[in-house]
């Protein structure tokens, strides 16, 4: 398949991008800088030098491909309006595609949609966005409503990915490296989280089954507390780091809404991802530390 991926040098569309290369699909991937279009290149990819914000920069390389992948996520204050912007592009040249032969598109949103629930989650859930992503579910909706004859939509919903050293469970491990780790409230808390491998796993099932479309829940459901994590990282330290609990309404005058994402309350299941054949190898940060330390301190490597 030509696929048509965003976001390759993201964390999410980077591990996105090795397994699509590993399972043989042609792939052409947006990129910002001209570096990052010559590492691509020499890895067979057909790099797009641009960005989501000017949409003639990609709108003509969109087309004529047999899927799209939306993995980027822009960071700025007008980070809906990139959003919705890039969506209407891409579904316009995924409906197009759609008139001579079947198309996949697939979407990232977010579990974080779902809001705090201490009962378990899946795919038929309400969403309930916490304020750092409140419109999120209004582009899930577009996605999943451009569905047409031979056009197949699907949004996938991420946990918290771990793995590498980018994301919030990374930064913990970089956080007792250093001596302190600061959990938002009591840390009694459930998050749902997702290796970024078996993340990637499930978005080339969904973007090249041919019966796979709706929405998909990506977490591995060990079910594990922040208290739990945080533990399981500070016993692997040779010099323990101390643990400081910052009240809620502390962390929100430094971090506003990401606060309250981080302290959401959710125990999600994903059955209609495991329907797709879909298994994470990994179901614990807890209890991966050792091989997750070794993998940050590689790509920290790699990074210098």
């Amino acid at each position: 398949m030509r696929i048509f991926l965003t976001g390759a040098t993201g964390y999410i569309g980077s591990a996105v991008l090795d397994a699509l290369l590993r399972a043989n699909q042609q792939v052409t991937a947006l990129v910002r800088t001209p570096a990052a279009a010559d590492a691509l290149a020499s890895r067979g990819v057909a790099p797009v030098l641009g960005d989501l914000r000017t949409v003639k920069s990609y709108r003509g390389a969109a087309d004529a491909h047999d899927a799209y992948i939306h993995a980027a996520a822009d960071a700025s204050p007008s980070r809906e309006e990139v959003d919705l912007k890039a969506l209407e592009t891409l579904l316009s040249a995924a409906s197009e595609r759609a008139k001579l032969r079947p198309v996949s598109f697939v979407y990232t949103s977010g579990l974080w949609a779902l809001g705090s629930n201490a009962q378990p989650m899946d795919e038929s859930a309400q969403v309930n966005p916490a304020g750092l992503r409140g419109w999120r579910p209004a582009h899930e909706e577009m996605v999943l409503q451009a569905a047409g004859p031979n056009l197949r939509t699907a949004v996938i919903r991420p946990g918290i990915v771990y793995g590498g050293n980018r994301g919030i469970v990374s930064d913990l491990l970089k956080n007792a490296l250093n001596g302190l780790i600061r959990v938002i409230g009591s840390g009694d808390n459930y998050w749902p989280l997702v290796y970024d491998r078996d993340l990637a796993d499930l978005y080339v099932r969904v973007a090249t089954l041919p019966n796979a479309s709706g929405v998909y829940h990506a977490n591995d459901e060990g079910d594990e507390t922040v208290n739990a994590i945080v533990e399981g990282i500070a016993s692997q330290m040779s010099m323990p780091p101390d643990v400081r609990h910052v009240p809620l309404e502390e962390a929100r005058k430094k971090f506003g809404a990401y606060a309250d994402a981080l302290a959401l309350n959710q125990r999600v299941r994903g059955p209609r991802a495991r329907a797709l054949g879909w298994s994470p190898t990994l179901h614990s940060v807890g209890t991966n530390v050792p091989r997750l330390l070794e993998e940050f301190r590689r790509a920290q490597e790699r990074a210098a």
